[in-house]
């Protein structure tokens, strides 16, 4: 094992275990699998986690860690390799494509710790993947090149495309936005539709722009810049100790199926941002590969638990995000935050599948919200030029005053309201809720409210 992702064990739940042990299959091997295969590992159940890929490598780009995501991996002991391998963005600039004018910014650094709680972080995804990856071998048997083809609700077991069969007492669906576990909850076909859009995704080493005076504040600034325009975006922010540079470029593109790792073409890239301005001109330049990644979504699902009660989804399987809000993983690891924790309580059988439908009563209106909000940020950024577009960039506008203003040290007052801009990331209410969720804490006051509801029988109240 590489040195620089060894991590500190630490102890979840204050020791607790569950009394009643299960054997859990996980299907899938990303982030969300891996957090729920640690969580429930530190519950107390044997795991094994199916990966259909032949090994664990390196996959993705850049990834963004809002304080709800960062305190529950400082509280499974990342934080000090969170400071290694991440970046704090100390803001939030938007710009117009064409000329590059600021329309927006919001101050984050230190602030967003204070007011929330944890920091924010950008990170490489294979760094995240690695760390949780160290994180959970202790508590799982992981098996690669496992493709699952099916699954028996009734017994529960999954196939593998080898033909073997394997049982369990409860099969989790962590298999992504494609995943073959949500058409066995379903029932039956469920395919991903296409939003229309797609990103390419590249890295740029920063040493390039530390020698370009018109790209060096991009790095020095250490701000997180979103470029606005006609039905395209361009995110870009540093990861890795400043040492790279990452770039997301939301695009118009046919449906094709989705993949992290599908070579993209640089030339058609940088045809598809002509006349946008001269430091995307430059960045597009520096860049040596591209990966393109088509966005594909779902509506909500109905429910998340087969009705036999002994395989539910997780992650992207259930409630795929956009990345238009940044919080795709996010929302899986707490997932997995709130299945662990309430898996932890599991004194007898009868009690599994009232604390299911607990998890899924925890989860779904903020999953749900998150989807939402992402998918309406994809209308907000890609307006075409007119009136509409004018009224965003005055709303914008109007907040970053107030931010420039706070910033300046000047007190305000609740009459500077933000609620409802169209840079969500200045609306403070949405802010708290977003950022302030405690996965654990929520559990904790679930259980104080209503753990006698968990000895039900089942029928009685499924849902809690």
């Amino acid at each position: 094992m590489d040195p620089s992702y060894s991590v500190k064990p630490v102890t979840l739940y204050g020791g607790r275990k569950a009394p009643e042990v299960l054997n859990i299959v996980i299907v899938g091997c990303g982030l969300g699998g891996l957090a729920a295969a640690y969580c429930l590992g530190q519950a107390g159940h044997r795991i094994t986690v199916l990966e259909a890929a032949p090994e664990i490598g390196e996959v993705g780009a850049g990834i963004q860690l809002g304080p709800n995501f960062t305190r529950l991996l400082i509280r499974w002991g990342l934080g000090e390799k969170l400071k290694e391998f991440g970046v704090v963005p100390l803001a939030f600039r938007f710009r117009r494509y064409e000329d590059g004018r600021t329309v927006g910014w919001t101050k984050w650094g230190e602030g967003m710790e204070r007011e929330h709680g944890s920091p924010y972080y950008h990170i490489h995804r294979a760094d995240l993947h690695r760390l949780l990856l160290e994180l959970a071998r202790p508590f799982m048997s992981l098996s690669t090149n496992s493709r699952v083809v099916s699954a028996d609700p009734g017994v529960p077991a999954v196939t593998l495309e080898s033909g073997a069969v394997i049982q369990a007492d409860l099969i989790i669906g962590a298999d992504g936005v494609k995943s073959t576990i949500r058409e066995i909850v379903v029932g039956g076909p469920d395919k991903p539709v296409a939003t229309g859009d797609a990103a390419y995704r590249a890295i740029i080493p920063t040493a390039a722009m530390l020698q370009d005076p018109v790209l060096k504040h991009l790095v020095d600034e250490t701000e997180m810049t979103g470029w606005i325009g006609p039905k395209k975006h361009i995110v870009g922010y540093c990861i890795r100790g400043k040492k790279e540079y990452n770039l997301v470029m939301a695009h118009p593109a046919p449906a094709t199926e989705e993949s992290y790792t599908a070579e993209g073409s640089t030339e058609k890239m940088r045809a598809d941002f002509v006349g946008w301005e001269p430091r995307v001109q430059k960045l597009m330049a520096l860049v040596p590969s591209t990966l393109i990644w088509p966005l594909l979504d779902r509506a909500p699902l109905d429910t998340w638990i087969h009705r036999d009660g002994r395989i539910i989804l997780l992650g992207d399987a259930c409630h795929p995000m956009l990345p238009y809000r940044a919080q795709g993983s996010a929302m899986a690891v707490e997932d997995a935050a709130v299945l662990g924790n309430l898996l932890s309580r599991l004194t007898r059988r009868g009690q599994l599948t009232p604390l299911l439908y607990a998890y899924q009563s925890l989860r779904y209106p903020r999953a749900t919200a998150t989807q939402a909000a992402a998918r309406g940020n994809q209308n907000i950024f890609h307006l075409e030029d007119g009136p509409a577009q004018e009224a965003r960039d005055a709303s914008m506008s109007a907040a970053m005053d107030l931010a420039l203003r706070e910033a300046a040290g000047e007190m305000l007052d609740d009459s500077c309201e933000t609620a409802g801009n169209s840079n969500i990331w200045a609306d403070r209410k949405k802010n708290r809720d977003q950022f302030g969720y405690d996965a654990d804490e929520e559990v904790e006051r679930w259980w104080a409210r209503n753990h006698g509801l968990v000895d039900t029988p089942v029928g009685v109240n499924p849902r809690l």
